[in-house]
């Protein structure tokens, strides 16, 4: 038996358990070539991650020094287990949910617990592309809509920094702002002695560009209860799983052809971006803020968590999907080799994305004579307000601004329809005399897409404060 497996014969084990058959209808299919596996598995690993978390996690936490603690995470886990669940795949030509069994039948669980964790996946992380496409929709029109406070949803503690306008309200004869703020003044400037009206007004206020995705298109409240439901945002996710299902509703052979647009879109995109903005005025001090290393933070072990977290997030391990995706190889295909040159796309990727975030978030600190640490934003905040921002700031604004959310949508949608295609995989891998039959795929991710959808409607309620936090 040995001597079969040097060779390339099949994994021996071909059922739950030793010796057991297994009933099977169509034959399991393969990818076409490897680019399209290729462009699959980084479709996956690069997304929405690499935008928004790994470029704010840098100047959170030591600007370059944050590469130490992200480096040793990647090349003593990271890779490993990248390369364990995708030779894992190819080996046993099982997808997350089954191949565990194949190694011994009480690991079972592992897989399951992977699939759970697809799962939640599937429902909450297309929620973050209806929003994208919400904003993608509003960024044809002229002014951009989270640049102005003249809209029906601002408050009166709204501000924007192209017209000037900020509410002074608080600030007329008799209020009181250090009462409504529990707060004395001068307790709250320090030493801004000679702080001015309109630099009580930035603080105090919202920006038009939060505004639009709290009151706009999260429509935030504090009331635990369900509340109405968002039919825009609604309407923006139906449209997303529309989008992913027919990407992958006939298996790897469509996913293969579809991956050829949507995993190279948003590098073009980001070209362009990364080129505007290191054009711009302030775009050094941007990259001096993202780059500049800080020393005194190595020692910190939150640096630590962040760089090991970022890690195993943004390399999808431990979700079953390498798995699903490596079992569409061929037996004896170089998934080391592969691997290698994933890994080191998916981490170049990021440090390039920061790059094109940062010059531009320099460029809005010198328009707005503001450090840049004060229109950096964390998490959702740094795409749907900071960025937005930056971009209201450029001449033909609603030009970049389509670009932005064009790349952000795109990178979510490829790791959207793989995480998808991997649930659907292990399903039919548990199921295959049942589900690995003529028509039945299409019908299996109908019922995913729709599962899911339901399961997201939540999020889309006036509680989801709750849900987004």
């Amino acid at each position: 038996m040995t001597e079969k497996i040097a060779r390339g014969a099949p994994a021996p084990v071909s059922g739950p358990e030793k010796g057991t058959p297994v009933e099977e209808g169509e034959p399991r299919e393969k990818w076409a070539n490897k680019t399209e596996f290729l462009l699959s598995m980084a479709g996956e690993i690069i997304g929405l991650g690499n935008v928004w978390r790994f470029p704010y996690l840098c100047y959170k936490n030591g600007g370059g020094v944050f590469f130490i603690p992200y480096f040793v995470f990647l090349f003593f886990c990271g890779v490993p287990l990248f390369f364990l669940e995708t030779a894992l795949g190819q080996y046993t030509s099982e997808s997350g949910l089954t191949a565990w069994r194949k190694i011994c039948p009480m690991f079972q669980g592992v897989g399951i617990a992977s699939g759970v964790m697809v799962l939640y996946l599937n429902i909450y992380y297309i929620v973050v592309l209806a929003w994208a496409i919400f904003y993608l929709y509003n960024s044809f029109k002229s002014p951009l809509p989270w640049s102005t406070c003249d809209n029906l949803w601002n408050t009166e503690n709204c501000y924007d920094h192209q017209s000037g306008n900020a509410n002074r309200k608080l600030f007329q004869a008799g209020s009181n702002w250090s009462f409504l703020h529990n707060i004395s003044t001068p307790d709250y400037f320090g030493s801004w002695t000679n702080a001015t009206i309109d630099d009580m007004t930035f603080l105090s206020g919202k920006s038009s560009e939060e505004e639009f995705l709290m009151h706009r298109v999260l429509r935030l409240s504090n009331d635990m209860s369900l509340g109405k439901l968002n039919w825009d945002l609604a309407l923006c996710l139906l449209l997303a799983w529309v989008m992913v299902y027919f990407c992958i509703f006939k298996g790897i052979k469509t996913t293969g052809k579809v991956v050829y647009f949507t995993a190279t879109f948003p590098y073009l995109m980001l070209l362009i971006l990364f080129f505007r903005g290191v054009t711009l005025p302030g775009a050094w001090e941007g990259l001096k803020y993202y780059l500049y290393p800080d020393f005194s933070r190595i020692s910190d072990p939150d640096v630590w968590l962040d760089a090991g977290t970022q890690v195993f997030f943004s390399y999808a391990v431990c979700q079953g999907v390498l798995t699903s995706l490596g079992s569409y190889n061929k037996y004896n295909n170089n998934c080391y080799r592969d691997c290698l040159a994933l890994c080191l796309l998916n981490s170049a990727t990021s440090i390039f994305a920061g790059f094109a975030v940062f010059s531009v978030l320099g460029f809005m600190a010198y328009t707005m004579d503001l450090p840049i640490e004060e229109v950096a934003n964390s998490g959702p905040g740094l795409i749907f307000i900071a960025y937005p921002k930056a971009l209201s700031l450029l001449p033909g604004s609603s030009f970049w601004a389509v670009l932005f959310f064009l790349m952000i949508l795109f990178l979510g949608l490829d790791s959207q329809f793989v995480c998808v295609e991997s649930l659907a995989t292990g399903l039919t891998d548990m199921f295959p005399g049942q589900l690995r039959r003529r028509g039945r795929r299409e019908i299996l991710v109908l019922v995913i897409a729709v599962v899911c959808f339901l399961l997201a409607l939540p999020c889309l309620t006036e509680v989801r404060k709750c849900f987004v936090k």
